[in-house]
């Protein structure tokens, strides 16, 4: 695969977990919502290493800060901010000890809340890929 195959890769796959995103809010799934947002995000930043960087591999990590600090994306430091806390749902979406009080704060308003917020940086993060 080229450089830009890979990236349409990780770009598609960022499309499908958009759509289950919006999927699993609509059937108030909300903790799980929230963890595909993450991978939304995420998806989109390996994208975006992968255009900035020799290799087409992303480093394996589930790390948004980390693979955004390997690019030269242009965050506010608000977007940078709410990158840490995206970082913890992908944690408190996969583990049961942690889901069970995520859970708790995961409710409508909130996930309804951090969906915009992800429909405003996923909109930044494409702009800056072909």
């Amino acid at each position: 695969m080229t450089k830009e195959e890979h990236i349409v890769f990780w770009k598609e796959n960022a499309d499908d977990d958009w759509q289950s995103a919006n999927i699993l809010f609509v059937g108030k799934q909300f903790t799980f919502c929230l963890f595909t947002c993450h991978l939304v995000i995420e998806k989109l930043l390996k994208a975006a290493w992968i255009k900035e960087n020799s290799s087409d591999f992303p480093p394996r990590t589930h790390n948004l800060l980390m693979l955004f600090n390997q690019t030269n994306l242009d965050l506010t430091d608000e977007q940078q901010e709410y990158l840490r806390e995206i970082n913890n749902w992908q944690i408190e979406g996969r583990y049961p000890d942690y889901n069970r009080t995520f859970h708790s704060i995961a409710n409508e308003s909130y996930t309804n809340s951090n969906i915009l917020k992800i429909k405003e940086l996923r909109k930044c993060l494409l702009k800056e890929l072909p």
